[in-house]
């Protein structure tokens, strides 16, 4: 009985599909990692904003009680190494730092959400927290100016929103002394993250005035 063997037409016919595959899903990969991390920051937003509602700090006894909102911030690692990790806490005792035992718990890992700004966080671990928040070492995101188009008095320097016991968003009120609800944001927050790899599109991730609801911009049912 003789053997079957491919032609060369079907051999280059196998080729040029496998081509084509190969350049639809090389475009897919960078997706993925846009939207991997848009998904993973959404829901440590999303996360500060739930443990504001769970736990209400509003102490009208304490005149700088709005300093222990529910935040989400981005803190630098290492200077010289300009990546970033996010971080979900509550300044609880409202001395001004964040404190391991004030960050909130990744209910995925059990570890703490906050890493140690100043040291290295390029292997994706420090301080025994959670590897998720390390955003540069996970998808390449560099730190540029992400929060600087807060309303309300935001600025780039602070790169925290927090929340309230009715899940309203407010920036710039880590140093509150004035129980009267004044950091509330007054206009949207886009929050843009930009990637080391420049092929990659800006992730934008808008946070609403009022109700605090989050999204990817380009997705709001996201």
């Amino acid at each position: 009985m003789g053997r079957r063997a491919f032609t060369l037409l079907e051999l280059v016919m196998v080729i040029v599909v496998l081509g084509i595959l190969t350049a639809l899903a090389l475009p897919r990969m960078e997706r993925d990692v846009r939207q991997e991390a848009g998904d993973n920051i959404l829901s440590a937003i999303r996360y500060a904003k739930h443990m504001a509602l769970i736990d209400n700090v509003t102490d009208p006894r304490q005149s700088n009680w709005q300093r222990a909102f529910w935040r989400f911030g981005v803190r630098t690692c290492l200077a010289s190494e300009g990546d970033v990790f996010y971080y979900v806490a509550s300044d609880e005792n409202r001395g001004g730092n964040i404190d391991n035992n004030e960050a909130a718990i990744d209910p995925l890992n059990g570890k703490i959400m906050m890493g140690a700004p100043g040291t290295s966080c390029a292997s994706g671990s420090n301080n025994s927290a959670s590897p998720n928040i390390f955003i540069s070492h996970k998808y390449g995101i560099k730190d540029t100016n992400m929060f600087l188009n807060c309303g309300g008095g935001g600025t780039d320097a602070a790169r925290y929103v927090g929340f309230d016991h009715m899940g309203r968003p407010h920036v710039g009120f880590s140093g509150s002394t004035s129980p009267d609800y004044s950091t509330i944001m007054t206009s949207d927050c886009n929050l843009t993250f930009k990637f080391k790899d420049t092929s990659i599109p800006d992730l934008v991730i808008r946070i609403e005035k009022e109700t605090g609801h989050a999204y990817i911009v380009g997705e709001p049912d996201a």
